[in-house]
């Protein structure tokens, strides 16, 4: 047999195996791959529908006195028709009215919000609040864990997270479809340079109003410049633990740091103790809340 003919004769075999080795592995004419085909049918399914609800139809707050309205209408007193988060006056437009409307906030928002609480205080406040089963929490927390006595006394931050933790688990696992919004600590330090001008405000401010901060308020020698950086430095610690548990949460949102950054002026803090929001303070609240919740993502 000539080497011409033999040279014919195997491409021929390799054909046919080629040929049967194609049809093993599917790739007949006329036929994508397996792979092909998998790919081809994801893209054919719906898009799962979103996690978090924009539109949320009931409201429960949880915090301390921020969301109290402490010193919003009268001194040293709770006024809870002002706050951000559930207060039904038309001077603030709650975070509830934005979402619910006006009714709808009367009777679909409530408020466990405590003065005086800290973060250790959250787990109980987030188990009754979950028997309302509302749709969104609110959460504003951590300012009192920075404004303590002395800064030896204030929270550590290892405690904070624990205690965070500990309580969105705790709403969790009673509501786990229910929405979590989480504003940052307020600076501190920018409300003690807004207030200290204020003669009133010192007065009320050595009354106790977190002293950590505010006592001895026209002092800037170095150990209340040091005293003050050291709560400054704790508040955005604990701000960095808001964010990063959120973030390991299903259906919670950060803010950001919006709140914490938010330039307040004396406008926004109140006439009685130039430290609390205002009634424009508290709406400038509800307003970053609004923002938050109704985002199509959430704020990096």
């Amino acid at each position: 047999m000539g080497s011409g003919r033999r040279r014919r004769r195997a491409r021929t075999v390799s054909a046919v195996l080629l040929a049967g080795l194609l049809g093993v592995a599917g790739c007949s004419p006329g036929h994508g791959t397996p792979d092909a085909a998998r790919t081809a049918a994801k893209k054919a399914k719906p898009s799962p529908a979103p996690v978090w609800d924009r539109s949320p139809s009931s409201v429960a707050a949880v915090g301390d006195s921020i969301t109290r309205g402490f010193d919003a209408c009268t001194v040293l007193s709770d006024c809870p028709e002002v706050s951000w988060a559930t207060g039904g006056s038309p001077d603030v437009d709650s975070l509830a009215v934005r979402l619910l409307g006006t009714a709808g906030a009367a009777s679909h928002s409530w408020n466990y919000a405590v003065t005086g609480s800290r973060m250790a205080d959250l787990p109980g406040q987030m188990r009754r609040a979950a028997v309302r089963h509302p749709q969104l929490v609110t959460v504003m927390m951590g300012a009192n864990d920075a404004c303590r006595a002395s800064t030896s006394a204030m929270t550590p931050v290892a405690d904070f997270r624990a205690a965070f933790r500990e309580a969105l688990a705790a709403l969790h696992k009673a509501l786990p479809k229910t929405q979590v919004y989480v504003a940052s600590v307020p600076n501190l330090k920018r409300l003690w340079s807004q207030g200290r001008g204020n003669p009133l405000g010192r007065q009320i401010w050595k009354l106790g109003i977190c002293p950590s901060m505010l006592a001895d308020a026209d002092d800037l020698a170095a150990g209340a410049t040091l005293r003050r950086q050291r709560v400054e430095a704790r508040v955005e610690a604990y701000n960095a633990v808001l964010k990063d548990v959120c973030a390991k949460t299903e259906r919670c949102r950060f803010d950001g740091g919006a709140v914490f950054d938010y330039r307040f002026g004396t406008r926004q803090l109140s006439a009685w103790d130039w430290f609390h929001p205002s009634k424009d303070g508290q709406a400038r609240l509800a307003e970053i809340a609004y923002r938050a919740v109704t985002a199509r993502r959430p704020v990096a």
